[in-house]
């Protein structure tokens, strides 16, 4: 039986999936949550958001996201960080899970990834749980609904949370399983709960299929200015180092927060909401992003509320530090209706270094902003995790390494390209330590953060005079209205200068020995910029 919108010339048993018990095609959002309600996935919350649990799994296992090694994608994938599956493995892989399939109920959205049509992927999620089917609702692109009926899946992803699979049957690391098979244009998700793996498969889809059309897949955010699409800035970074919260300025558009690609006609997100750490969020500090958990449909992921009031207590992570909301872009007053900008005017890198090295702002040449963008530094500080005692570096590559199927390298060199014939300005920002390493300095103050960038976009900083950064060779303002000129220069912030030199060469050397593995693929300019 089937109930909701669909395509009559297109439903799952067109596919070859057959024997299902109730399959719903593309309910709305009250409908997903009485669903959802009714089969006990979760509770209704304060607004009519939707509070959920995911057991095990509050994160990504990017160890069990597997690339099927076929002929046509064998020479193309970055086999380093992508696990390698057998196409025999995924075959018994596919069976095994549609024999598991049969007679349960599920839940289908014929949905959009990227808000350029020219380069927008239809994509068809089949999710067994009704509160998935909401989220990648809010996450992706939503059809009008007189295309629906139109509508021809480019991929299918599949989510069956309750499937185990077999690691020596279906050639795969554990019971948990993200199968991605290019070929057959099919992604099987298994044995974890967690939503994050529906839109981050998505993305590594686009990952892959984008840069053979020249356009430039980007775990960032990015904003405009008001009324000028023109003046488009993009903001890289890792979780923490204020991705989200940066690009989130009243004063400019935001296009989206954390997924984009760059074309030839300009910028344009990913998605179609936002997926939003909640841990210590506050209403003064983000008044926008706190007033969706009480919003109608928002998920409310792994977060402890009181089970009379529903009230969400922000600053507990008993569940886990990686709580978080999901819910659609027009929930933000000053998102872009079109999801589209310009070629970026300003590239923005952030980092949180806890080792107080790094000035809050540099200046990058494009051969030093493919070396960083390659690098993906931040820090882990000590207390974090068990074990961690002082600050550790982390290395992600494009800053998203678990998202990249292609050889960063490949990644780097379209940014490096595009930068270079669009003129755009590049700014590494470190939101990090100042005055001394994670435990003896301070974080780096918010007010003097959000003057750098808007000093940055808005093209003063640009004008004003540089000093040549002995530790990293690139360009560091000397003077900025509005911030303190010792701050700009992080060895006058530290009480011993000595020890802060020897921070450094230590710093330095991370980065090098991380940028070794670069060196054979890279060019000529890039090596020079490289540490070493």
């Amino acid at each position: 039986m089937t109930f909701g919108r669909v395509n009559p010339n297109f439903r799952l048993d067109d596919q070859g999936i057959t024997g299902l018990g109730n399959v719903y095609y593309n309910l709305i959002e009250p409908a997903l949550i009485e669903s959802a309600l009714s089969r006990g996935e979760g509770t209704l919350g304060k607004g009519g958001t939707f509070l959920v649990t995911t057991g095990k799994f509050t994160g990504r296992s990017p160890k069990d996201k597997h690339v099927v090694n076929t002929p046509s994608v064998a020479d193309h994938i970055w086999w380093e960080n992508n696990a390698s599956m057998s196409p025999e493995g995924f075959d018994a892989l596919y069976e095994d899970m549609q024999a598991h399939m049969q007679g349960r109920d599920y839940f289908v959205q014929d949905l959009v990834g990227g808000a350029d049509p020219s380069y927008a992927i239809n994509v068809r999620m089949v999710t067994e749980l009704a509160w998935h089917g909401l989220f990648i609702r809010h996450l992706l692109r939503r059809p009008d609904a007189e295309d629906i009926a139109e509508f021809v899946a480019d991929f299918t992803v599949i989510n069956c949370p309750s499937f185990q699979a077999d690691p020596a049957k279906h050639d795969c690391q554990s019971e948990t399983v993200i199968a991605m098979n290019f070929d057959r244009k099919l992604i099987l998700i298994g044995g974890t709960e967690y939503a994050g793996e529906n839109k981050k498969s998505v993305f590594t889809l686009l990952n892959y299929l984008l840069p053979k059309r020249g356009v430039m897949p980007m775990h960032c955010s990015a904003n405009h200015a008001h009324g000028n699409p023109v003046d488009t800035a993009v903001f890289f970074g890792l979780s923490g180092t204020g991705k989200t919260t940066l690009s989130a300025d009243p004063g400019r558009t935001l296009i989206g927060d954390d997924e984009h690609g760059w074309s030839d006609r300009g910028t344009f997100n990913f998605e179609g909401g936002c997926y939003a750490k909640t841990i210590n969020l506050s209403a003064e500090a983000e008044p926008e992003i706190y007033a969706t958990t009480e919003k109608f449909g928002t998920v409310i992921e792994n977060m402890v509320f009181d089970k009379d009031t529903k009230e969400l207590d922000f600053d507990d992570d008993s569940l886990t530090a990686n709580m978080r909301c999901a819910y659609p872009l027009h929930y933000i007053s000053n998102a872009s209706a079109s999801a589209l900008g310009g070629h970026p005017k300003n590239i923005i890198m952030l980092t949180c270094d806890a080792f107080g090295v790094l000035p809050p702002i540099a200046r990058l040449s494009p051969a030093q902003a493919m070396y960083h963008f390659l690098s993906g530094f931040t820090a882990k500080v000590a207390g974090t995790e068990r074990g961690v005692t002082e600050p550790q570096p982390t290395f992600s590559t494009c800053f998203g390494a678990p998202f990249m199927p292609r050889r960063p390298e490949e990644y780097g060199k379209l940014l490096q390209d595009k930068i270079a014939k669009h003129g755009a300005s590049c700014w590494l920002v470190n939101t990090g330590w100042t005055g001394g390493a994670y435990g003896t300095g301070s974080r780096m103050p918010i007010r003097a953060t959000r003057a750098l960038l808007t000093a940055a976009l808005d093209g003063t900083l640009a004008a004003g005079e540089f000093r040549k950064d002995a530790n990293f060779g690139f360009d560091v303002p000397v003077s900025v209205p509005g911030v303190a000129d010792i701050l700009l220069d992080p060895r006058r912030t530290w009480d011993d200068g000595a020890a802060y030199d020897r921070q450094a060469t230590k710093l330095v050397d991370m980065f090098s020995n991380n940028f070794e593995q670069y060196l054979p693929h890279i060019d000529d300019d890039v090596r020079a910029a490289a540490i070493g």
